[in-house]
């Protein structure tokens, strides 16, 4: 296998502004529906037992200008929303049979209506998820929207989806959960043997493409990885956190990683891995979206946007810090990104009290110039290598 080519080939599919992969799978595949997923997270088992295809938004990236989008959505908010919006406008999203916006922000409730106004031939379908994660109504509350989408799906694809295609649709994405498991065990335990920017990619391209084909994908390549003969290099641990929904353009990653950084752990793309425990279908559970949605309250990462209270956020992070024996913490967070930035303060006062050194940096899909990150992060190591 040539792994430079395949990773050479993920980057390539997760870049294209027009969903070329996403439209020959279409073409391929006649009558079958594509679903896009903003982000954070989606509970893409169910549109993949509709038999449709889930593909990951995560804006137009710096390859799009935002020539329409800013008549119809404010200027002043994430880019990643105004790119979106300028996808649909501009055709590049007109394979796609519908949209679902996860209750992640104010911005995220607004673009689905937005959407909806101007695409009405596309489905539309905002899904609120529980608030309170500690409240006993909440599986059966979550169950409930589950089982809302699923009727829509089934409206949109005219086939029901049936408990057992569920079913086999959470084996699909455990498998898959579990082979991104593995990329980042051996992130965290090896990370010489590849590179942040090598498992963002991998990670990226399993959004745009069936979840059996890169479950294969990975199974070809964990190996390959695996056996590199890398030798370690003096550079500081990170964690990377922050970039849980718009993603920062990838020289951000490669800037972060060339100035010195081994990156152990992240939460870019961070829906791929959001379910920390696979979806169990052999308990006292009725049903498959029961078991889905009882995933989701009791074992999903925490995050700015999944509120488990200060001190849990705050304590899991530093139980990871810990863990990991890091050296340090880069915060980064999308321009007008409030989720993030009230998250930074909370975790940025735990991190004062351990005396864990960290840096914040903000950006934007339209990046361009890359030296001032390259430059401030360079500092922060330095500042670790010699003055600690």
């Amino acid at each position: 296998m040539d792994l430079e080519a395949v990773i050479e080939n993920c980057k390539q599919m997760f870049q294209d502004p027009t969903f070329g992969a996403v439209r020959r799978w279409k073409e391929a595949h006649p009558g079958r529906k594509v679903v896009g997923c903003f982000p954070v997270y989606v509970p893409e088992e169910i549109i993949h037992a509709a038999g449709m295809l889930p593909v990951a938004l995560h804006g137009g990236g710096p390859s799009i200008e935002i020539d329409h989008a800013d008549s119809r959505i404010q200027s002043f908010i994430c880019s990643i929303s105004r790119s979106t919006l300028e996808l649909g406008l501009t055709g590049r999203l007109d394979a796609f049979d519908g949209l679902i916006f996860p209750s992640i922000c104010d911005v995220a409730r607004n673009l689905s209506g937005v959407w909806q106004r101007n695409f009405p031939s596309q489905l539309s379908f905002f899904i609120h998820f529980a608030q309170n994660i500690y409240s006993a109504n909440a599986v059966p509350y979550l169950r409930s929207e589950y089982e809302r989408l699923r009727q829509a799906l089934e409206a949109l694809g005219g086939v029901p989806v049936t408990e057992e295609a569920l079913r086999h649709s959470i084996a699909v994405y455990n498998e898959n959960r579990a082979l991104l498991g593995q990329l980042y065990q051996l992130k965290r335990r090896a990370p010489e043997k590849v590179s942040m920017t090598e498992t963002y990619a991998l990670v990226r391209a399993g959004g745009v493409m069936p979840k059996e084909e890169h479950n294969a994908l990975l199974r070809q390549v964990l190996p390959e990885l695996e056996a590199r003969d890398a030798r370690p290099m003096d550079r500081i641990r990170v964690i990377l956190d922050g970039a849980f929904c718009e993603q920062p353009p990838i020289e951000v990653i490669m800037g972060i990683e060339q100035a010195g950084c081994y990156i152990l752990d992240d939460d870019l793309a961070i829906g791929r891995r959001w379910l920390e425990m696979p979806v169990s279908l052999n308990g006292s559970l009725p049903d498959a979206l029961t078991a889905l949605a009882a995933t989701f309250i009791g074992h999903s990462v925490p995050s700015a946007i999944r509120y488990d209270g200060p001190k849990v956020r705050t304590r899991r992070f530093l139980e990871k810090c810990h863990a990991l024996n890091v050296d340090g913490v880069i915060f980064t967070w999308a321009k007008f990104c409030d989720p993030a930035q009230f998250d930074y303060v909370l975790l940025k006062d735990a991190l004062d009290r351990e005396h864990l050194p960290h840096l914040a940096l903000e950006f934007e899909e339209k990046m361009s110039v890359f030296e001032l990150v390259r430059s401030q992060v360079e500092t922060f190591v330095e500042s670790i290598l010699f003055y600690s």
